[in-house]
């Protein structure tokens, strides 16, 4: 497949005609090598015999069709995974897709990957966070594509003639969070001086323990986008609003998972204390100073938690270490995602530009707004005869600029979290199979 790639326009299609492209009989002897190789493979995993029938189906019909848009509807609609969730259950998928936070375009990729399902975990999915569409995995191997920062498969990268009626899972690479989550936190401790407890120290060190931690914070997190009280527009539907309200949304779930948690632990799950300091640590350290300044919601809600904390004595920068109050920090972490429940329920109220206002009016409480922000002066910078759609081009590409602090990690940080593209579970970046 890794000879396809360089042949695929960013749709995913092969231009036969231009300058450096294969002949039709090269491009058709290629997509016959990558079917004959799953129709080897598909043997050893039955599981998924009628999705790499399927497979195989989607990919001789792109050629012969003449490697035109690819549209892989069949393969993916027979792709079931969440509905056989059994631990270190393997996997081989196959499909013309883009890969989140990696490759931007839709190119051929194969990934091998186990499924992660402790009984533990899957006994709270039953009685406490029902997520029937949720799969922890684990890579086994992939592509060039995920040689990148990505660490999630989801259905709806993949190139499809029309979107399905409903998606039916969606899957998160919780061996890769984790081993992110340990170099980053590492260093940033290191750099800041901070002091860990003995247990969260163990934490951080153990590939197992931060991968347990992760695919129980992503399960719940998962689920929380579609629970509570959401306004009429919720985060998934697709719509155009300020980039602190996409911010607000994922810390609102990342929080959710945090106070429960916190329920978790007092009931003796030992997951649980892990998922606190996972949600703390790569919310504060590894959020704000990762990605371009541009409209980075997660990084914007990284910097709000961080000041939050800050703001109410949790955390402490004082002669230039770190420092963490470890007992207030459940409550004080639990009383921000109290602030942005309410800023959720008053919202069902509220028109919709009102309710930005009111999002902003939350962030700006903790983060200073860029000086030259028309949203900064308030609605009576804006024309507010325009639909509020238009009035997110008054938006700043970066509202809120870091803090004289995150600046300087940023620079401190920014190999570490750069040598983390590609990462694997035993912490080595490599070049994709």
């Amino acid at each position: 497949m890794e000879r396809i790639r360089p042949w695929q326009s960013k749709d995913g299609s092969l231009d036969l005609g231009a300058e450096g492209a294969p002949s039709r009989a090269d491009a058709e002897h290629a997509v016959r090598t990558v079917i004959g190789a799953v129709d080897e493979l598909s043997p050893l995993l039955p599981h998924d015999r009628a999705y790499h029938e399927a497979l195989i189906k989607d990919l001789a019909r792109w050629a012969e069709g003449g490697f035109e848009v690819p549209d892989f509807l069949d393969s993916l609609l027979a792709f079931q995974p969440a509905a056989h969730r059994e631990d270190g259950l393997q996997h081989l998928v196959v499909f013309p897709m883009y890969t989140q936070n990696g490759n931007p375009d839709r190119n051929l990729e194969a990934v091998v990957f186990r499924m992660v399902w402790p009984d533990w975990l899957a006994e709270l999915e039953r009685t406490r966070y029902d997520n029937p569409l949720f799969c922890g995995i684990t890579f086994e191997d992939f592509t060039a594509g995920y040689d990148t920062n990505s660490a999630v498969l989801f259905p709806e990268t993949i190139a499809v003639r029309e979107a399905p009626e409903r998606f039916t899972w969606g899957a998160i690479f919780c061996d890769r969070e984790a081993a992110r989550f340990r170099r980053v936190t590492d260093a940033a401790v290191d750099i800041l001086g901070l002091e860990l407890p003995e247990d969260v120290a163990a934490m951080v060190h153990d590939q197992k323990r931060c991968e347990e931690a992760f695919v129980l914070w992503d399960m719940i997190h998962d689920r929380t986008h579609s629970h509570g009280d959401l306004p009429f527009d919720p985060f998934m539907i697709k719509q155009r609003q300020p980039f602190w309200m996409y911010g607000l949304e994922e810390l609102r779930c990342d929080l959710t998972a945090f106070r429960e948690a916190v329920k978790l632990a007092g009931e003796g799950v030992p997951q649980a204390r892990d998922v606190q300091i996972a949600v703390i640590f790569d919310r504060m350290f590894r959020f704000p100073v990762t990605g371009e300044r541009v409209r980075n919601y997660d990084g914007l809600g990284g910097q709000l938690l961080f000041a939050y904390l800050h703001k109410h004595d949790v955390v402490r920068w004082t002669d230039n270490k770190l420092s963490i109050d470890w007992e207030r920090a459940p409550q004080v972490t639990n009383e921000l995602c109290a602030e942005i429940e309410k800023l959720y329920r008053d919202g069902i109220d509220r028109p919709k530009l009102v309710h930005w206002f009111a999002g902003y009016e939350l962030v700006s409480q903790y983060l200073s707004p860029h000086p030259g922000s028309k949203w900064a002066k308030g609605p009576e910078a804006l024309d507010l005869s325009l639909p509020p759609r238009k009035l997110v081009d008054d938006v700043l590409p970066d509202e809120f600029p870091l803090s004289m602090f995150y600046e300087a990690l940023s620079k401190k940080l920014k190999k570490v979290i750069a040598s983390t593209r590609g990462i694997t579970a035993d912490g080595s970046e490599r070049v994709a199979a």
